[in-house]
């Protein structure tokens, strides 16, 4: 079996409390997002784009999600904020993918959707065939209008996912998968 589908076979979720130093260059985050870009994109309409959170911009999304979280539970105490606070602070770089439909009469909303889904999965399979480990998450933040207005996001515009990309400090279990058998059907 050649390494790219080894890598593959082995790739899996990885926590991003578990994500730590060093991150990406700037010449492999670049290569990340060009991997990322080539995905199955009818029309060539692009329904995607890339937000970079890294350095001292994890800390500053941090505070916009704990008053966010704070305004909502004002019930919560300081170690629930706090992890709200650190929420993008694990891991070097967290790539916020954004999906928005392009209004076309020839291609449809959902594939524009998937597409910005795929990119994800590519930058999870690009982090992984460059030995970082990854995890893509969503949660409250990539719903929540205040944290995406704050990331700049417009009225159109959705969180497809919060990539982590770092370096594993430990490597989790793999998973069970589901069989073949249960889930392939020929016609």
């Amino acid at each position: 079996m050649n390494e790219s589908l080894s890598r593959l076979q082995q790739r899996r979720s990885v926590p991003p409390r578990w994500l730590g130093e060093p991150g990406p260059s700037e010449q492999e985050i670049e290569t990340l997002l060009q991997v990322a870009s080539r995905v199955p994109d009818h029309g060539k309409l692009a329904p995607w784009r890339f937000i970079l959170i890294q350095g001292e911009g994890r800390q500053r999304l941090g505070e916009v999600l704990a008053a966010a979280f704070q305004a909502d539970h004002p019930e919560a105490d300081a170690e629930k904020v706090a992890t709200e606070r650190e929420r993008f602070s694990k891991a070097p770089l967290v790539v916020a993918v954004v999906s928005r439909v392009v209004p076309h009469v020839k291609i449809p909303d959902w594939e524009q959707v998937l597409s910005a889904g795929a990119v994800c999965m590519n930058l999870l399979n690009g982090a992984t065939a460059l030995g970082y480990g990854a995890s893509w998450l969503s949660g409250w933040a990539a719903f929540d209008r205040r944290v995406l207005d704050a990331l700049g996001l417009a009225a159109n515009e959705r969180i497809a996912g919060y990539i982590h990309i770092g370096t594993a400090k430990e490597t989790p279990a793999d998973r069970e998968r589901p069989s073949l058998a249960s889930i392939v059907t020929r016609f």
